[in-house]
């Protein structure tokens, strides 16, 4: 066992074998510190690393270490509580559920985050088990267990205290979330069963048609042939149509994605293939490519931790490029699937697959493999939730990769290196920043990729799920994550795909997603989908600016975009298991419907000032938190802005490129009727396709935004690095707009760069009373609270300004 404080808020215990090397997540793959050898450690022979062999307390800034060898048990303290606590599993008792309801699906984070409140006091931290073995996790409210059948217990606590903190502290060793372009945060369409080139191009001219706004047009395997990557169909998707095509959306600003499996089909005319035999890039099994079968039917799998492999790669996908110059990557399929199960050959005098049917029933000819201890462990984890054979419809487990790495081992990993691939592929072609959208995840993905929930079903679980799974994946340093709305399949109800948009619309990744065999749901199929959609995704590209900068908060500090009420409300301890609402940001709260024959909603509003988005009139104020029932007709989705806040929003648009060159508001939040109160806001912009997103490159802008009211005077003012690019733009504040307020403004001032602007004949300033939705104790001297709008500004993004105004009440 070796212990390292490698961080003051970070600390690390690695438990192996002393005598002999096991497997661990590949250190070029995912980067941190090797552990030194037990010659280098005996005797402590550096400060900081610890080889221990006997009771011992090893302390470092934020966490406490204390270590008993017999019998062996170890913990983690933090302020003089414990945080983590290892005891021996009792002897001659079952540590499995009786029932257990959950099964594994795409990929894998062992990572767990703890909050907890010690009177009064909440306190954050998380512990990551680094293993990409197969396990089983036992949760009993109190306790963990975990059952690993291979590597090493490699565990890594981060300190917190705070839910921010803790991802901050998690991503700055996993790596920190992939800059998103900006039209990613546009609206995507997709279905599996695009037939041909023309159906696409309707899809499009109908959104247009519907006024949907529409960023993004996607196809599954339909543009392919024969269901093999890297090619196009040239009967339903003639290349010379489809370049006409990608031209006339690309002028728009439009962007255009297809899907790649890993899987490679098994045929001799077949390029692709050809070029992998001849650089010797698949996984093996008793020497010979591991046969499989996926969508082109028999195929090998690349062996994406053999460097080779990932050259072949990035050279197929050039050429693909060449091909088809395509925006964005779908890796799908990649846990990796595989539509059999065990050693496989090709059948003689039949066609493997046939053409008919679902397209996803083996066809090969296979016998189990169960030879091996890798094939046929000894503990059976859970797998497929039926406690099936590890190597159950996917790579068989003694199969092996680069330099022997038994896919028992690096099974998890199998996504993750993929993404890493095709990363590294789609930065070398333009120079552009990559966009990747990949199904199975291991900790780390979200350095290299976004993420979608799979193949969820059209129904109101479904719908629910999805948000514990949006905030879920934000925690694991996956932020730019969605599910498939109105569901993949079956097909859903007209009313819960109005209200799957709705709540997709604040997904960080809004995506529309069908099966082959559903109906038809792009969001004009029915009328009233469209309005919703109108409505929800109306206010989504207004609010594309808020958003981007979340994308830069996330790439730099990993805070998520979509968060649990408790990231924001820490101390709040009803909140700490709601998942039927969630955050944009740090004050942006979304409350929807996810039920049937439902025309309101119950939210709960944590303690202060809660603006609606829709109509900032009305405000819902509370002094702790609460339930309440809100409207909610079926084109109407709840979401309110919190106090204290400042949020840039643009005037939206049918696509993010047109969104983008809109004037700017400002939307201000004070506490309701405060005499004195604070607010702030950020604005990131920058040349969003450029590879990295960070400041002093010339090609950024990063403003704050500050307000103020105090003793009657409402102060707004920003502080700017880096305007030159926000000035090339000529992007314009044009409105603001200041809630909770009490009184009538008057004496207005404007300073730009700290010339005060003469002449404000332009500037209009308008005066709303705010509609409580909840009643307050009113006195009767108190003055009414108003909604303050200031228009007619030409104020530059790229500038500092400051204006100032009197709201005519007594100091």
């Amino acid at each position: 066992m070796l212990c390292r404080h490698e961080t003051d808020a970070r600390l690390r215990v690695h438990i192996t074998d002393a005598e002999k090397q096991r497997w661990e997540v590949p250190y070029n793959l995912l980067p941190r510190e090797t552990p030194p050898s037990l010659k280098q450690t005996l005797g402590r022979s550096r400060k900081d690393v610890y080889t221990l062999k006997a009771s011992d307390q090893y302390a470092g800034k934020e966490l406490v270490f204390t270590y008993t060898a017999d019998p062996f048990s170890f913990s983690v303290k933090e302020n003089q509580t414990v945080r983590f606590f290892s005891i021996p599993p009792p002897r001659n008792q079952t540590l499995t559920t009786a029932i257990n309801l959950n099964a594994d699906l795409y990929g894998s984070h062992p990572v767990y985050m703890d909050l907890r409140n010690v009177e009064g006091e909440a306190y954050t931290h998380a512990v990551l088990l680094l293993n990409s073995n197969g396990m089983d996790v036992f949760y009993r409210g109190n306790s963990l267990t975990y059952k690993v059948i291979g590597g090493v217990f490699d565990l890594y606590f981060f300190s917190g205290p705070s839910p921010l903190d803790v991802v901050d502290q998690y991503t700055s060793f996993i790596g920190r979330p992939a800059a998103m372009p900006y039209w990613a945060f546009g609206f995507h369409q997709c279905r599996w069963g695009y037939h041909n080139l023309s159906v696409v191009e309707d899809v499009v001219e109908n959104y247009k048609k519907a006024k949907i706004p529409l960023d993004v047009i996607w196809n599954d395997d339909d543009h392919m042939d024969g269901h093999k990557d890297f090619t196009l169909n040239p009967v339903n998707y003639p290349r010379p149509q489809l370049l006409a095509f990608l031209d006339k959306i690309h002028a728009q600003g439009m962007k255009y994605i297809v899907i790649i499996d890993p899987g490679i089909g098994v045929n001799k005319s077949y390029g692709v293939y050809q070029r992998a035999i001849a650089n010797d890039v698949f996984i093996k099994y008793e020497g010979k490519p591991y046969l499989a079968q996926v969508w082109p039917g028999a195929v090998n799998f690349p062996d994406f931790l053999n460097p080779k492999t990932v050259e072949w790669w990035g050279d197929e996908i050039r050429h693909f490029h060449e091909l088809v110059p395509v925006d964005g990557l779908w890796i799908d399929m990649n846990e990796a699937s595989n539509f059999c199960t065990g050693l496989c050959t090709i059948p003689e005098g039949r066609i493997c697959p046939n053409g008919t049917g679902p397209g996803w029933e083996c066809c090969l000819d296979c016998k189990n493999i169960t030879k091996t201890r890798w094939d046929d462990p000894p503990y059976k984890i859970n797998a497929s939730g039926i406690q099936a054979p590890v190597g159950y419809k996917t790579i068989a487990t003694s199969a092996y990769h680069y330099n022997g790495v038994l896919e028992y081992d690096a099974h998890s990993i199998y996504g993750f290196s993929q993404a890493i691939a095709t990363h590294k592929a789609l930065q070398g072609l333009e120079g552009k920043r990559p966009f990747i959208l990949s199904r199975s995840t291991y900790v780390g993905s979200g350095h290299y990729a976004a993420h979608w929930t799979g193949d969820n079903k059209g129904t109101w679980e479904d719908l629910r799920y999805s948000i514990s799974t949006m905030l879920n994946f934000g925690i694991f340093g996956v932020p730019m994550v969605g599910s498939d709305i109105c569901g993949f399949y079956p097909a859903p109800t007209e009313e819960l795909c109005n209200r799957w948009i709705e709540v997709g619309a604040f997904y960080p990744f809004s995506r529309d997603h069908a099966n082959f065999y559903s109906p038809r749901q792009e969001l004009y199929q029915w009328e009233s989908v469209a309005e919703s959609a109108r409505n929800a995704l109306g206010m989504r590209y207004k609010l594309l600016p808020y958003l981007y900068t979340l994308n830069y908060e996330a790439h730099t500090t990993g805070a998520p975009i979509a968060r649990p009420l408790f990231f924001t409300f820490t101390n709040e301890t009803d909140l700490y298991g709601l998942s039927t609402q969630f955050l944009l940001g740090r004050g942006l709260m979304v409350s929807p419907v996810l039920e049937s024959n439902k025309t309101e909603v119950e939210a709960v509003f944590p303690p202060g000032s809660w603006y609606d988005m829709f109509d900032m009139t009305k405000v819902i104020v509370s002094k702790e938190s609460h339930h309440v029932v809100l409207d909610a007709p079926l084109h109407v989705i709840n979401v309110h802005l919190y106090q204290n806040t400042i949020i840039p929003m643009q005037q939206g648009g049918m696509i993010s490129k047109e969104a983008r060159a809109t004037p700017f508001t400002l939307v201000v939040a004070f506490p309701l009727g405060a005499t004195g109160g604070e607010a702030k806001g950020n604005l990131f912009l920058d040349e969003d396709e450029l590879p990295e997103m960070k400041l002093g490159n010339g090609y950024s802008t990063y403003v704050d935004f500050y307000a103020t009211v105090k003793k009657g005077k409402v102060k707004i003012w920003s502080d700017v690095e880096e305007g030159k690019f926000a000035l090339g733009k000529g992007w314009k504040i044009e409105k603001v707009t200041v809630l909770g307020l009490q009184g009538s403004g008057s004496a207005f001032e404007i300073e730009v760069d700290g010339n005060i602007i003469q002449d404000t004949s332009a500037v209009e300033i308008n005066t709303t009373e705010h509609i409580h939705i909840e009643e307050l104790e009113e006195s009767g001297d108190k003055m009414k609270n108003v909604m303050v709008e200031v228009k007619g500004l030409e104020l530059p993004v790229g500038k500092k300004f400051s204006m100032s105004w009197k709201m005519g009440i007594q100091a």
